[in-house]
């Protein structure tokens, strides 16, 4: 497993392409937090990076299926699938590797957003700075909400040998586990009834109560959950290759 893992890992970064992916990530978010008008946190007038953690799920929709379109769809369109299937590996080691290996570049290109609570943590007028137990709790939803990402990228990518169609696939599944949910809970017809339960079938809801700084039980097993449903899933589409 961890071979595939570090397959995985050199072979994003063996080009530009890895590169650029994590720079653009870094660059939007340095954009809307600290040049963009509308988004701007030092024209905000307090620490805090709620921003951030607002904008992040949207960027990290469009980076991950970026990151993990290749993962099985250049297996099958170069044909090195079937080379995998003859080494002492399983299908559940081949898929938690690839797994692991993508969320590790995700997680690499999270790492030097950690130098926007320092630096708003230092630029703060008062004592008190930014909540230290808010951010800590969204970074936290932010790597869980990257892992869910990441195994929904990984099922879209082992359905097809295009990886622009695991792309489209991934980013539009993303979307709606995002924010799918959360809209159809709005509609006037569910209001005061079914409404809450519907929400709280949605990636959103969760990362916001993370985020709170209150790591509740029931949110990382959600996130659990759905990352073994589709890691289980990919597993299954596996088996009839």
């Amino acid at each position: 497993m961890w071979s595939v893992c570090k397959k995985e890992f050199r072979q994003f970064f063996s080009s530009l392409t890895g590169y650029i992916a994590i720079v653009v990530f870094l660059l939007l978010n340095g954009l809307f937090l600290f040049v963009f008008p509308d988004t701007n946190i030092l024209d905000f007038g307090f620490a805090t990076l709620d921003k951030f953690f607002e904008l992040a799920p949207w960027i990290l929709l469009l980076l991950i299926p970026a990151i993990t379109m290749r993962s099985f769809a250049d297996e099958f369109k170069g044909g090195t699938f079937e080379i995998l299937q003859t080494k002492p590996l399983s299908r559940w080691q081949l898929v938690s590797g690839k797994y692991f290996g993508a969320l590790g570049v995700v997680i690499i290109a999270l790492i030097p957003t950690i130098i926007y609570p320092i630096s708003i943590q230092q630029l703060a007028a008062t004592g008190g700075g930014i909540d230290m137990g808010g951010t800590i709790g969204s970074y936290i939803g932010l790597v869980l909400l990257a892992g869910v990402f990441v195994a929904i990228g990984i099922a879209c990518s082992s359905f097809t040998s295009n990886a622009v169609v695991a792309f489209i696939a991934a980013a539009f599944l993303c979307f709606v586990l995002y924010s799918g949910f959360n809209a159809i809970s709005r509609i006037q017809a569910l209001q005061a009834g079914a409404d809450y339960y519907i929400e709280m079938l949605g990636i959103d809801f969760h990362y916001r109560s993370v985020s709170r700084g209150v790591v509740d039980s029931r949110d990382i097993i959600y996130f659990l959950s759905v990352i073994l449903f589709f890691l289980i899933f990919t597993n299954r589409n596996l088996l009839k290759r």
